[in-house]
């Protein structure tokens, strides 16, 4: 069987009756506004006839640039970062831009060892969505001239640009919620003070609580290592050991709350019955589980889209255009059946129910 030619740029321009240079520009989503739109629709209908495919090794070594970003994550289980992700490659996909996926399992040196394997793979920005708070791997890169950008969290730094949610107004919403419930003995399961949107919760839990007459104790905070369930259940153990009195949780994301109920149900505790337990980000899911979760929805998709968008900025070098370097997306509470009015005598329902049942 003879195998088929692959088609270039002069097979396109002669089926289309331009000049290659037309092709090329009207192919480019950085050059396609300087050709009409007719041309621009004839030289696509011709390229998928003709099954042309951009040659992107050539395109590398004529402009010294990949078309490829790389996207850096902490945990790809993690069902929040799909949307993220989703996000990212929607904006970069208008510019001509392919992705390319990294998993660094939450551990620093891990994103060094991918960080440094996507550099030298040449490519032209990474999305950061694994940085910790001091990141010194990533500031480097961004001296060195790489473009970067952290998304749903951010550094220390204030020169290493970031897309994030208002995590503020996020936990005075819900404690806001709560409060307005009847909720006053309040505990919260933090998350890694390394990363910002651990710290970023966590102070402003400290914070707001005393504006809503909840007086935050150090017994009723407890701290997660990781972002996840069997964390949440830890955490939530380590509550009801203490033996502190408290009628909700605040948890500062979801799949913390989702470890803390099943924590509450394995002593014989109903949520929210008993304690109400609420999460952030609205992950996909957590309005199917039982009960469903009350939380703080993130725009997931958005907060990929525009980092995308910030990065391809940078990579054009825009410098007569002001990039902003850091972007705060707003927040909903989103209000389930996690959450309900403390029990009738709130201040000694937790503490009587588990000495009862353990």
């Amino acid at each position: 069987m003879l195998k088929r030619r692959r088609a270039t740029l002069k097979d396109v321009a002669e089926s289309v009756g331009v000049h290659v240079s037309t092709v090329s520009r009207a192919l480019n989503p950085e050059t396609r506004h300087l050709i009409t739109s007719d041309i621009v629709r004839k030289i696509a209908a011709a390229s998928r006839a003709l099954g042309y495919i951009p040659n992107t090794a050539a395109y590398s070594l004529r402009t010294t640039r990949t078309k490829i970003v790389g996207v850096v994550v902490p945990d790809i289980t993690n069902s929040i970062f799909p949307p993220i992700i989703r996000g990212v490659e929607d904006a970069l996909m208008e510019h001509g831009y392919a992705t390319v996926l990294v998993n660094t399992d939450g551990g620093m040196e891990r994103e060094a060892a991918m960080i440094e394997a996507l550099a030298a793979r040449g490519v032209d920005g990474l999305v950061i969505a694994s940085v910790h708070r001091d990141d010194g791997r990533i500031r480097d890169l961004a001296t060195q001239g790489t473009p970067v950008i952290t998304v749903n969290r951010r550094m220390d730094d204030p020169t290493i640009p970031s897309v994030t949610s208002d995590e503020e107004d996020g936990v005075r919403r819900m404690l806001t919620h709560l409060a307005a419930l009847g909720h006053k003995n309040i505990c919260t399961i933090a998350g890694d003070q390394t990363i910002s949107t651990g710290q970023r919760r966590h102070d402003a839990f400290m914070q707001i609580a005393p504006e809503l007459g909840i007086e935050p104790d150090p017994a009723n905070v407890v701290f997660a290592s990781d972002f996840n369930e069997s964390s949440g259940e830890r955490c939530m153990e380590e509550l009801l050991a203490r033996g502190v009195e408290f009628t909700a949780v605040h948890c500062s994301n979801d799949r913390l709350a989702i470890g803390a109920i099943s924590a509450l149900r394995r002593r014989g505790l109903s949520c929210p019955a008993d304690v109400s337990v609420t999460g952030f980000n609205d992950m996909p899911m957590v309005d199917r589980i039982d009960p469903p979760l009350t939380t703080i929805r993130i725009q997931q998709h958005k907060v990929g889209y525009v980092a995308a968008e910030l990065l391809y900025e940078q990579m054009r070098e825009l410098s007569s255009r002001p990039v902003p370097q850091h972007i705060v997306l707003p927040v909903d509470l989103v209000v389930r059946s996690s959450t309900a009015p403390p029990p009738a005598i709130a201040s000694k329902t937790v503490r009587r129910t588990v000495k009862d049942r353990t």
